[in-house]
């Protein structure tokens, strides 16, 4: 999402453009920051794309990675719900958790 978030940045008023009414907060937001929205979509989605490479390996580092994405995308969806009062952002909060138990139950898996 993070990557297509990123495309649709970079290419406004596209046949993708209508995906913005899903979330029209953010795209509201992203517009205000301008090109650094591209470069952090881009970021997160080169973050995601490597942690998933991590884990399909078993890697320790890719382990950690995804462990650190999901307590930023908790804390993320949290601050969401306290601040901006954007309850749905709540929904995440159960998912987030169930993959981090995984990842626990799972963490012999990882090699170093």
């Amino acid at each position: 999402m993070s990557g297509l978030a990123a495309v649709m940045l970079l290419f406004p008023g596209s046949i993708l453009e209508p995906l913005w009414r899903l979330n029209p907060r953010a795209h509201e937001g992203f517009a205000a920051m301008g090109w650094r929205a591209v470069i952090l979509m881009a970021v997160v989605c080169v973050a995601c794309g490597t942690t998933a490479l991590g884990l399909r390996r078993r890697k320790r580092w890719g382990y950690w990675t995804a462990l650190a994405i999901l307590a930023i995308n908790l804390a993320g969806d949290t601050a969401n719900a306290a601040i901006a009062h954007d309850w749905r952002s709540l929904l995440g909060l159960p998912i987030g958790a169930a993959m981090m138990m995984y990842l626990f139950i799972k963490r012999n898996a990882f090699v170093p």
